[in-house]
């Protein structure tokens, strides 16, 4: 029926995992969960008390293979005909998560389910801010908003497929850095017509990086973007920063944005790393950046 497939990384799943087996159970259903650690830097003991639940797998990887590779060799090892991907740092609202995601398995005629994203009401720590502000208004959107755009606000942590529909399109594994896998992933999808079924079902993304992380992690992102833009056109068509970009070389601006976004890059971090991060700010800072990057 379901395998639960969790690549961890540097995070304490087990009270997900824990969750998880506790509903699967309570559905009566067969089921798997396999958990991965993808060679973390940081160790959390408790993981290894995942493979101690009944069909439960913990593992941990070597080296580093990044989240392509890892989240296809979960599914490679699965042995269920549908597939659950959840990230480590997540956490279903409901107590019926798993029953929720199994009546439409049994009903609906999609091959692919998103349940969606929230972000809690309480705020974090200053130093937190962007990464929360930017979850709750970029990814925290409602099951209405979400059915108007389905592939566009479809993200993989939280995110259902058939095994034998997911076999055909793969995690690109040519992403070896961090970002747009699962853009690239979900731009496959609409590529070969694979409908995702938006359904009100959420996890709760917990683990906040800090602003001066996550703006980090912007420009690896990127960075990352540049280079698979450069052979898949499936990301320049889809990407808003790509067909963005395109157009202000259309328009002869794209040498400008690069010249000035070095002079703004300081008062725009800044603004970012505030108490009031402005989403404006750091959509002119993603442009300014992969504008400067296609500069070089």
């Amino acid at each position: 029926m379901l395998s639960i497939l969790i690549p961890i990384y540097n995070y304490n799943a087990y009270p997900l995992v824990k969750e998880l087996h506790s509903q699967c159970l309570e559905a009566k259903i067969d089921f798997e969960i396999i958990c991965i650690d993808d060679a973390s830097q940081e160790h959390h003991p408790k993981n290894s008390a995942i493979q101690f639940l009944s069909h439960c797998v913990h593992s941990e990887l070597p080296k580093n293979i990044g989240r392509s590779s890892i989240r296809n060799l979960l599914a490679y090892k699965s042995k269920q005909e549908w597939l659950l991907f959840l990230d480590c740092d997540t956490f279903p609202e409901s107590s019926s998560f798993i029953a929720n995601y199994i009546y439409q398995i049994k009903t609906a005629t999609k091959k692919s389910f998103f349940g969606g994203l929230l972000y809690t009401r309480e705020k974090p720590t200053d130093e937190q801010l962007l990464r929360w502000v930017y979850g709750k208004n970029r990814e925290a959107i409602s099951l209405s908003e979400r059915k108007k755009n389905p592939y566009k606000t479809t993200f993989v942590s939280n995110f259902v497929i058939q095994k034998s529909v997911f076999e055909t399109i793969l995690f690109d594994e040519r992403i070896g850095t961090y970002g747009y896998e699962d853009y690239t992933f979900i731009a496959a999808l609409k590529h070969q017509n694979i409908a995702v079924e938006h359904i009100e079902n959420p996890v709760f993304h917990l683990n906040l990086e800090t602003s001066e992380l996550f703006l980090a992690k912007t420009k690896i992102a990127l960075e990352t973007l540049l280079s698979i833009s450069e052979n898949n056109c499936k990301v320049t068509t889809e990407s808003k920063i790509t067909k963005l970009h395109k157009t202000l070389c259309f328009l002869k601006m794209d040498s400008l944005v690069s010249t000035l976004f070095p002079r703004l890059q300081i008062k725009l971090e800044k603004n970012l790393t505030s108490k009031k991060p402005s989403l404006i700010a750091f959509d002119i800072y993603k442009i300014g950046y992969f504008c400067s990057l296609n500069s070089k």
